[in-house]
Order: structure tokens, then sequence, then C-alpha cells
């Protein structure tokens, strides 16, 4: 592979990794063709998109963002793959998941809401991260939680404003 090769190899994976937030490297060491290929269809299924690199080529091309990517380089030996997604504990979920099946599949790192993990260690602090669909629907439920016990008050007196009433008055006291 010649120098311009390389460069535009570069390039892509850039733009990759800036049009989605989360960034998961994972060691594929070991996984033979079957293995990959359901880890493949795995991450379409779940909207990731996994690209095996190169990892001097993956540190060349996290050296064209503003963000210091170097706690990273040590996530950076072996075989490599990463993962890429715009739900961040997704490709957690998927690497648990997989990684249950079959032992080889390894977080090395990640990089998720602007923040650094290193290791395999991490991979239930990563799970554990709420997504934004999540989060969004507890400050949902938070605010429903009293229009529902205020509702309930009113069905339980039988709808009579005298039942309302004391529906209140007991609430009250």
């Amino acid at each position: 592979m010649n120098k311009d090769q390389k460069s535009q190899l570069v390039a892509q994976l850039a733009e990759h990794i800036a049009t989605t937030p989360h960034l998961y490297i994972a060691d594929t060491t070991g996984l033979n063709a079957e293995q990959t290929s359901k880890l493949r269809r795995l991450c379409f299924r779940r909207n990731v998109k996994l690209i095996v690199v190169k990892n001097t080529l993956l540190k060349r091309a996290l050296t064209t963002f503003d963000v210091d990517y170097s706690e990273l380089h040590p996530a950076m030996k072996g075989t490599s793959a990463i993962m890429l997604s715009q739900i961040n504990n997704e490709p957690a979920k998927l690497i648990k998941e997989f990684g249950t099946t079959i032992d080889k599949f390894k977080l090395k790192g990640a990089y998720v809401e602007e923040a650094f993990y290193l290791g395999h260690e991490m991979l239930d602090a990563l799970v554990s991260i709420k997504s934004k669909n999540e989060l969004i629907g507890d400050v949902l439920g938070m605010l429903q939680s009293p229009m529902q016990n205020v509702i309930g008050a009113l069905k339980s007196g039988g709808q009579t404003i005298a039942g309302v009433l004391k529906t209140l008055e007991e609430k009250a006291a």
C-alpha cells in the first residue's frame, strides 16, 4: 500500500469517526471467519459500525481531531476493530453479549460521553451508562407520576364532586 492509499484510508476512517460520537476499540484476536461474520451481522442489526483497522492508521486518524485521544494509545495493540455508534451504550451491550459466547472478544478501550475507558473491566460501567432515549423515558416517567396520582384520586371518588372533595380532603390530612 502506497502513501496516497494510506492517506485516503486515514481520511475515510477520520470521516467515519467524526460522524459518530462514541468510539469503542475491541480485541478481535483469534476470531475465525464464522465468528467475525456473526459479529458483523449483530453490529448491522444494532446500527453499530464495525471496522477492522490497523492501529497505526487509527492513531493517525485520531490525530486529526481536537480531542487528545492519546489515552487510548495503550489499547491500540494487537488486532483491533473499532465500533462506532450514535447510542452511547449499544456497543458495550453488544460486546458483553457477544463476549459471553466467545471469550476472545474483549473491550480494549472506549471514548464515550467525552470520557476515556480502558480495559475490559470497564465494560460493566459502560453498559450501565444510560442512553439519551433511556434518560428521556426516566424523566417522562417522573413527570407523569404526579399527574397519574391526581387522575387516580379523581377516578376513585366516583367522579362526583362530593367524592372529589372527600378525596382531596383525605390527601391534605
